[in-house]
């Protein structure tokens, strides 16, 4: 449908060539030179300098591809978890009906049901009375609607149901990217045999509510579409990007070893799909964990994946609170020497007396006698002052609603906040809650130059956004980050 091609100004270009070549205009052979520059240009060094100017265009275009997706991705899977709430998972349809699932704070599914507020064969009142049903009796208080086919219609639904509700609930749009994928994969029949394909479905949407990182991993990174381009670029270069980016995000955020899939496991630095297959089977063999020394005897797991990806792995639960931490084993005497010149012990972990006592302490005076490096020594004192620090929970928090726009209530100047939903190359499309997503052009990001929208924002982000203009005909809508004068 589309071509492109590499015009050159061939005239200009012979006539140096010939220049070049010819140092006799009135040479007998002067015209066969001409004849061989000519045919030599456009037969072999045009067609052979396009070809070289494509594929250094073609990868760095694939390269900017994958950064970009890559980045998406990392945002989208260090979204702070909101933990410990019990949700209610919706992933809406028309036809075949909006499937719901409500999780505990545990993740565990509780039950599944199907509602039919929409057309062709729309039930509004049967619907309503059974989300109202579940809201009564689990005393939810936070409904995950996935962002798919009829999510705006079922947003706009749950906004009646709520306003009809005497409890404080809230709604939140969640991304459901790749969501199908899971729910048809061999992993999915495996944790829910019993369920339809949709139905684990809205189970994986509450999931990514209460914790996106261990939801996400379950799914192939190439099928998460938070980027540009991504199904044009080489796979295998993709794959390699996507693969560093999702162990990236597992190990800086830890993993509960007690808790953890063994898809999650499995992005664990050292460990191997068969290792983190055999954890998962040795705990449901002899039970939790209490302490990190307990999984060297774990088939396969031997000393050298120990001593990698020990450190990644935590034990809430643990008797010594070091295994709950990000300390590695290796560091365990000199935490004990850190812990001795603060006057603190284990059990004030956490407490502001023990950060206070640990910020006082000389650093650079400290590595000379403990003979460690400041680096490392700073990261155990990091460690002890925010043992169980999540670096998800200094991200912006979901955004809460509990009503939901049209576009006819958008006008110029409009003051709104809205979820970064996907960064690209000339801009930032921001969920605003009506039913399509606005865009931020790079222009409008913020004052001054802006060399690349990432540098500003990133999927995920909570940002304030003014309306700029509204196109109701071809529903788009312009938004933009720079505040209006007065502002």
């Amino acid at each position: 449908m589309l071509r492109v091609s590499v015009s050159f100004p061939t005239e200009r270009i012979i006539t140096n060539l010939e220049r070049a070549l010819i140092k006799k205009q009135h040479s007998p052979s002067a015209v066969q030179v001409i004849e061989a520059t000519e045919d030599a240009f456009k037969r072999l060094i045009a067609p052979s300098v396009e070809r070289e100017i494509r594929t250094a265009l073609t990868e760095k275009a694939e390269a900017q591809a994958i950064h970009v997706f890559s980045e998406n991705l990392k945002s989208l899977l260090l979204q702070p978890p909101l933990k410990g709430r019990m949700v209610l998972g919706v992933d809406p349809a028309f036809r075949t009906g909006c499937k719901l699932a409500v999780i505990d704070e545990t993740g565990k599914m509780l039950e599944v049901s199907v509602i039919y507020p929409h057309q062709p064969k729309p039930d509004k009142e049967g619907s309503k009375k059974t989300i109202l049903a579940l809201l009564k009796k689990y005393n939810i208080p936070i409904i995950a609607i996935g962002n798919g086919t009829a999510s705006r219609e079922t947003e706009k639904f749950i906004a009646d149901c709520i306003r009809e509700y005497a409890g404080l609930v809230s709604y939140v749009i969640v991304n459901e990217a790749g969501a199908s994928v899971y729910s048809a994969s061999a992993q999915a029949r495996e944790e829910f045999p019993d369920l339809q394909v949709e139905q684990r479905s809205a189970v994986s949407i509450a999931r990514r509510l209460q914790d996106p990182l261990s939801e996400l991993v379950k799914i192939d990174p190439e099928s998460i579409g938070v980027g540009q381009y991504q199904h044009d670029v080489a796979r295998k270069k993709l794959s390699e990007s996507l693969s560093f980016v999702v162990e990236t995000a597992v190990n800086r955020v830890g993993v509960n070893v007690n808790t953890a899939s063994s898809s999650l496991l499995q992005y664990v630095a050292g460990l191997s799909k068969t290792v983190a297959e055999n954890i998962v089977k040795a705990r449901e063999e002899v039970g939790h964990f209490e302490k990190r020394t307990q999984l060297k005897k774990v088939p396969r797991l031997g000393a050298k994946t120990y001593e990698q990806a020990i450190g990644f792995l935590r034990i809430p639960e643990a008797k010594d609170r070091f295994d709950s931490t990000g300390l590695h084993p290796e560091s365990y005497s000199v935490a004990e020497q850190v812990m001795a010149e603060a006057g603190i012990d284990k059990n004030m972990f956490g407490k502001q007396e023990a950060v206070d006592a640990l910020a006082s302490l000389d650093v650079k005076e400290l590595a000379g006698k403990l003979g460690v490096g400041e680096v490392t020594l700073r990261d155990i004192i990091d460690t002890l002052q925010r043992p169980n620090r999540d670096p998800r929970d200094e991200y912006p928090q979901p955004l809460l609603k509990a009503d939901v726009l049209d576009m006819k209530d958008l006008y110029e100047g409009l003051e709104m906040q809205g979820t970064v939903r996907n960064v690209v190359d000339f801009g930032a499309f921001v969920d605003i809650g009506v039913h399509e997503d606005g865009l931020v052009h790079i222009s409008k990001l913020k004052k001054g130059f802006v060399k690349h929208p990432l540098d500003v924002v990133a999927s995920g982000d909570i940002v304030t956004v003014w309306v700029d203009s509204v196109d109701k005909n071809k529903g788009r809508i312009s938004l933009t980050m720079i505040p209006p004068a007065g502002k």
